[in-house]
C-alpha cells in the first residue's frame, strides 16, 4: 500500500468464502537462486508460491491474499452485511471492496489511493491521497451520503526502520480514525490496520470516546511474523 493510501487485496462471495480452505497446506515448493535475484527475492518468491492464501486467492478470483484478513474480521465481527454505505481507504490493489461487493452488493462503496487501481463493478474509485486537503469532501460526495462502514488497510511504505515504520503508519491510521469522527454515521463502525504495539494510546483514547466498543484482533491471514494487527471500533456514539 502506498503512503497516505494502502494496499489490500479483495474478495468474498459469502463470509466464509475460502477462508477455511486458505488455511490448509500443500507441498512446499522450493524456487532455485536465479542469476540477478536477491536472496531476499527468492525468499519472498518461495514465500508467495507456499502460501495457501495466496493460492486461494487466485483461485478464487481475489486480487490478493488480503482478502481473507477482511473476511475474517468479518467472521469475528459481522459488520459487511449491515453496512449500507462503505469507505474504503487504501484500496489498492481492490481486495478489500471486492469483499465488500460481494457479501453485500447492495452497499454504496469509494475507495482511495495513490496507486491506480483497476475497476470495480458498482465502486468508485479515487487515485489520490487521502491525506490530501480535498480527499475528505471528495470521498462524502462520491458516496453521496454519509457512511455508517470506514475500513483502512493503509500503511506507510516502509523504510526499515521499524520505529520510523511504525509513526508513519500510525500517523495514518489517526488520520483515518479522525476521519471516522468527523462523517460516519451514529452506529457506524472503523476497521484499520494498526502495526506492533497495538494503537497508540491517544488514538486508543480518541477511540474509546467516540465509540462504544474498541477491540483488537490478528486474523489468521495475518502472517505470523508481520507485526500487523487491525483495530475494530463498533457503534461510534455520534457527533455533540
Amino acid at each position: 500500500m502506498s503512503a497516505g493510501a494502502g494496499k489490500k487485496g479483495g474478495g468474498g462471495g459469502q463470509k466464509n468464502s475460502g477462508a477455511g480452505a486458505a488455511r490448509r497446506g500443500g507441498l512446499r515448493q522450493r524456487v532455485k537462486t536465479a542469476k540477478g535475484r536477491k536472496p531476499s527475492s527468492t525468499r519472498w518468491l518461495e514465500r508467495q508460491l507456499n502460501d495457501p492464501y495466496v493460492k486461494q486467492a487466485k483461485a478464487a478470483g481475489y486480487r490478493s491474499r488480503a482478502a481473507f484478513k477482511l473476511i475474517e474480521i468479518d467472521e469475528k465481527f459481522p459488520l459487511l452485511r449491515k453496512a449500507k454505505a462503505v469507505v474504503d481507504l487504501g484500496v489498492a490493489p481492490g481486495g478489500w471492496t471486492q469483499v465488500v461487493r460481494r457479501v453485500n452488493p447492495r452497499a454504496a462503496i469509494v475507495g482511495i489511493d495513490l496507486l491506480p487501481t483497476d475497476p470495480i463493478d458498482g465502486a468508485t474509485l479515487l487515485e489520490m491521497d487521502f491525506m490530501d486537503d480535498d480527499a475528505p469532501d471528495r470521498l462524502i460526495a462520491e458516496l453521496g451520503q454519509m457512511p455508517d462502514l470506514i475500513i483502512s488497510d493503509m500503511a506507510a511504505n516502509t523504510v526499515g526502520h521499524p520505529q520510523t515504520d511504525h509513526l508513519r503508519t500510525m500517523g495514518l491510521v489517526e488520520a483515518a480514525a479522525h476521519f471516522a469522527v468527523d462523517v460516519l454515521e451514529p452506529g457506524g463502525h472503523f476497521i484499520a490496520k494498526v502495526f506492533a504495539g497495538g494503537t497508540d494510546r491517544e488514538l486508543l483514547t480518541l477511540l474509546k470516546q467516540n465509540f462504544k466498543s474498541v477491540k483488537h484482533a490478528k486474523p489468521p491471514a495475518s502472517r505470523k511474523g508481520s507485526p500487523e494487527w487491525y483495530v475494530i471500533a463498533q457503534g461510534f456514539k455520534g457527533r455533540a
